[in-house]
């Protein structure tokens, strides 16, 4: 288990590293990129490409094992279908992220760091991730 934690951890420092050297966690820059009709900033979309190029050869290799190189259950995500509740929480995601200049992982990391901006990006998150569970458990118990 605390190779588990360590590892965790340690992908995530290095997560977070890859972020502020991209530039996801300084809000101008994510707010230039999006802004396709002003001076827009193509630099992150070949941050987003590198990713997402991880990511299929990383899934790709994931989905051929059972466990994880750290001996645990593999747990991938099985749905496949698109819903109602994928593409509103996508809408959701899209125009946070277009407001704030933040999503999730970018806004910890400026959290720590304690940018103010960040800090309230991150408890709006937050008070909003809570309120999703209460409307799911509420859900759930009718």
């Amino acid at each position: 288990m605390q190779r588990v934690i360590l590892s965790s951890f340690l992908i995530g420092v290095l997560f977070g590293i890859g972020l502020l050297v991209a530039g996801m966690a300084n809000p101008a820059k994510v707010l230039a990129f999006l802004d396709l009709a002003g001076a827009w900033d193509p630099s992150l979309a070949l941050v987003m490409g590198g990713a997402i190029a991880v990511g299929l050869i990383a899934f790709r290799l994931a989905g051929q094992r059972k466990v994880s190189v750290l001996g645990e259950p593999m747990r991938l995500p099985t749905r496949r279908d698109i819903d109602r509740r994928l593409v509103f929480g996508s809408l959701g995601f899209g125009v946070g992220w277009g407001l704030a200049g933040f999503c999730p992982g970018p806004a910890l990391v400026a959290f720590g760091a304690l940018e103010a901006k960040a800090m309230v990006f991150v408890v709006a998150m937050l008070v909003g991730m809570a309120a999703f569970e209460l409307m799911e458990r509420r859900s759930a118990s009718r």
